[in-house]
Parts: structure tokens; sequence; C-alpha cells
């Protein structure tokens, strides 16, 4: 037996304006077998995520980088 799917999550690459982004819902929906799509609103703990996770980046980063010269 095969395991059933009911959805997916579909991620753009940046943060676009609700009324940018009507022609791709529009593509969305016209894919046979798609019900619903919502878009889904950039919130303050969106912002902060990527915030944290560009600065863990720069650490390691600099920390690799630094470790070259020793």
């Amino acid at each position: 037996m095969t395991d059933r799917v009911k959805g997916f999550t579909i991620t753009l690459e940046k943060d676009y304006r609700i009324d940018d982004v009507e022609k791709i819902q529009n593509a969305i929906e016209m894919i046979h077998g798609v019900a619903h799509v919502e878009p889904s609103i950039t919130t303050a703990e969106d912002h902060m995520n990527r915030q944290m996770i560009k600065h863990e980046y720069r650490k390691k980063v600099l920390e690799f980088v630094k470790n070259l010269f020793e």
C-alpha cells in the first residue's frame, strides 16, 4: 500500500506584495487537482527568523575563515 498525499507547501524565492502574487496564485489554481490556494502572509516572526539564520550563517563563515589562518 502506498502513502497518500493531501497537499504541498510551496515557498516563493522572496516576499512579494499581495497584489503581485495574483498571477502566481492563478497559475497554481489552474493545475489539475488543486482545490485551493491561499497566500501565507509574512509576519514579524518570519523577519526575525531570517535575521537569526543570517547571523548564524555569518558567524559560521567568519569562524571558518578565521580557522584558515590559524
